[in-house]
């Protein structure tokens, strides 16, 4: 059985001071969700207080993204080194907002792909558990090309890396033209997605492919996480907006503690 594991990825958002009372908020339910792990991912300057408040609660915590480097000249960046000075567990690898918002845009697809599956190495040098994002663009979707796109980014990093390094860490099925958008894919759509990931891995290892956490993310909220969560190769979730919402996060968590 994999245990759920439901990552809240604040984004941009938030203050010490609504932090302070969503990670409370969070914590006093903390009981009805215990069997499921979740990991908070606040932007980097507020790694601190989200550590302190969940040191010994048995959730976890991360960031949004990682260096491929370990040290040097590369202004803005945070290594996997410093992550672990603030006992991060987890990081966001390729995530979508990375890829659509900023300089990688600029990048051919394939050669960040290789940035992607460096930065996964990093992470797992580190003893951090990365999550890698993967999903097709809206364009790609429309045009039937999910199974490539998924596949694409999946067969660099095991060609890259080796399927071994998988059992470390997380995959996440992100379909960026769910992200932000208040699009869901169908249960029925997102298991498939799931199902195609796990078989492709499992072409290399079946066990490591069997115990392969893989998470949805796309406009998942307290009413359509439960049929998600059903899902036999669906393991929970990475929450966008969601999880800046105690009340909706926590359902969120219920639903994936229910499955």
């Amino acid at each position: 059985m994999r245990k759920p594991l439901v990552a809240g990825n604040w984004k941009m958002n938030g203050s010490s001071a609504s932090n302070k009372l969503l990670l409370d908020a969070i914590l006093a339910q903390r009981d009805s969700f215990a069997s499921v792990d979740v990991a908070l991912f606040p932007p980097a300057l507020y790694i601190q207080q989200v550590q302190s408040a969940l040191t010994d609660s048995g959730m976890f915590w991360g960031t949004q993204n990682v260096s491929q480097f370990d040290s040097g000249a590369y202004t803005g960046e945070i290594s996997a080194a410093m992550l672990r000075d603030f006992g991060c567990q987890y990081v966001l690898i390729g995530h979508s907002e990375r890829r659509c918002l900023y300089a990688e845009l600029n990048l051919d697809q394939i050669f960040l792909d290789h940035i992607i599956a460096e930065k996964y190495e990093m992470a797992i040098r580190h003893g951090i558990t990365p999550i890698i994002c993967i999903g097709e663009s809206p364009e790609e979707h429309s045009m039937g090309r999910t199974e490539e796109m998924v596949a694409r980014l999946m067969d660099i990093v095991i060609a890259q890396q080796g399927v071994e390094m998988l059992s470390k860490s997380v995959l996440a099925y992100e379909p960026v033209w769910a992200i932000g958008t208040g699009k869901t894919a169908s249960p029925e759509w997102a298991q498939d997605v799931h199902s195609f990931m796990r078989q492709r891995v499992a072409k290399h290892d079946a066990k490591i492919a069997a115990s392969l956490r893989i998470l949805y993310g796309g406009s998942v909220k307290g009413n359509n996480a439960a049929p998600l969560f059903a899902k036999p190769d669906i393991d929970g979730g990475l929450i966008g907006g969601g999880s800046r919402d105690a009340d909706e996060f926590i359902k969120i968590c219920q639903a994936a503690a229910q499955n």
